[in-house]
């Protein structure tokens, strides 16, 4: 498995990677959570890709997308301040150039037929150090990110402690929180000893795609 980020130059060059994320986007929040999201056909799309995020997708040795996240500046709109400013309780919207959103985040959990734990686990890590490697090197400071109170679990769990903007809120079928994350080589250097000490063979560092 690899870790890639692929920017929106890269979209017309990589059209099976894209496909490939919006039909897992589709099989996670559509099928298995039931979320009320935006679907075309068996993809899940919705107005914040069409303002060219960053991907970071996990990549398997049959290049299969199995793991996820968009990553948008917070100077423009964000599923934060645009779709979800009740999760931020009193505090303003995050609008700087130094701090990104996280959107999206998702793991191919069908791979549990097939995969031993470790393997799931292994996609788990490897995206959020991936997130961490793309913010290092753009010299950000922070991400925010709309979750569930599961994955700040798991979040805690991987050495990346999420602080709350708010206490969380149901929506719909979700006990839903926001809160924001730092971007540090500390930061980064936690999550891949927690991911080891899991057992988890982590994907080398993030890397532009390469051609087929």
């Amino acid at each position: 498995m690899r870790v890639i980020s692929v920017d929106h130059l890269d979209y017309s060059e990589f059209p099976d990677l894209i496909e490939g994320m919006h039909r897992l986007r589709y099989r996670v929040f559509r099928d298995r959570l039931n979320w009320d999201v935006s679907v075309s056909d068996d993809m899940e799309i919705d107005a914040y890709d069409a303002l060219k995020p960053t991907y970071i997708l996990a990549i398997d040795d049959g290049r299969s997308v199995v793991g996820c996240a968009r990553l948008l500046p917070t100077i423009g709109p964000t599923m934060l301040a645009n779709t979800f400013p009740a999760l931020l309780g009193p505090h303003p919207a995050p609008r700087s150039e130094k701090i990104f959103e996280s959107s999206r985040f998702c793991v191919d959990t069908s791979l549990a037929d097939g995969v031993a734990a470790t393997g799931l686990r292994d996609a788990t890590f490897s995206l959020l150090a991936g997130i961490l490697e793309w913010g290092l090197s753009k010299s950000q400071e922070a991400v925010v990110t709309v979750t569930d109170v599961r994955f700040e679990r798991i979040l805690r769990r991987a050495g990346w402690p999420l602080e709350r903007f708010a206490p969380p809120m149901q929506i719909d079928d979700t006990k839903a929180l926001a809160g924001h994350l730092p971007v540090s080589e500390t930061a980064l250097m936690n999550v891949r000893q927690m991911g080891q000490l899991h057992g988890a063979v982590l994907a080398a560092r993030v890397t532009r795609p390469l051609a087929a």
